[in-house]
């Protein structure tokens, strides 16, 4: 099941006082960014958030679970409608996270 976009679009917004929140479909769900660093998921209407130290220290309860089947565990954010708490663990766990390797343009074949 996809998640709804009205659901993707709620919870990008309530992620925006962590900075500047973008979301990409990907395979019929989203990944959400923060500034360009890939922090979450949203799956089947459900958020998840790359797991990190910051990141644990900042949830009220630990729940980690796989986004999809076959997927690595992310932090399973129940508590969506807080706007305050979401932003604070998208900067901590941001914080923590690489930034994205720079693309290199592809050469084009003769």
């Amino acid at each position: 099941m996809a998640s709804d976009t009205d659901i993707v679009q709620y919870i990008a917004d309530q992620c925006a006082g962590a900075g500047e929140i973008t979301v990409r479909k990907m395979f019929g769900d989203y990944a959400i960014y923060c500034d360009g660093k890939i922090f979450g998921l949203i799956c089947d209407d459900h958020f998840f958030v790359k797991p990190t130290e910051a990141g644990q220290a900042v949830l009220r309860s630990v729940d980690l679970r796989p986004p999809y089947e076959g997927a690595k565990a992310y932090f399973f954010v129940e508590d969506v409608d807080d706007r305050d708490y979401l932003s604070l663990l998208v900067r901590e766990t941001c914080k923590q996270l690489p930034m994205p390797k720079t693309k290199t343009a592809r050469k084009k074949k003769k």
